[in-house]
């Protein structure tokens, strides 16, 4: 039983795109690893911005410097 957790920051990710993730996933791991789709679990988390650091900064700071 595959398991899959993708991160994302909560930035306007719309619902039609997080199925799109899901169903994308589950196709890729039929694809590649002959898994089967119906034990399949994919989970999205949304972090926010505040809560997710690149290069010691958090992300909300470093767009608002246009990084």
């Amino acid at each position: 039983m595959p398991y899959v957790n993708i991160k994302i920051t909560d930035e306007n990710v719309t619902s039609e795109q997080k199925a799109e993730l899901i169903k994308g996933v589950t196709e890729l791991l039929q694809k590649v690893l002959n898994k089967n789709p119906e034990t399949t679990v994919v989970v999205i988390d949304e972090v926010a911005t505040d809560n997710w650091g690149i290069g010691g900064q958090q992300v909300s700071e470093r767009r608002k410097k246009g990084r």
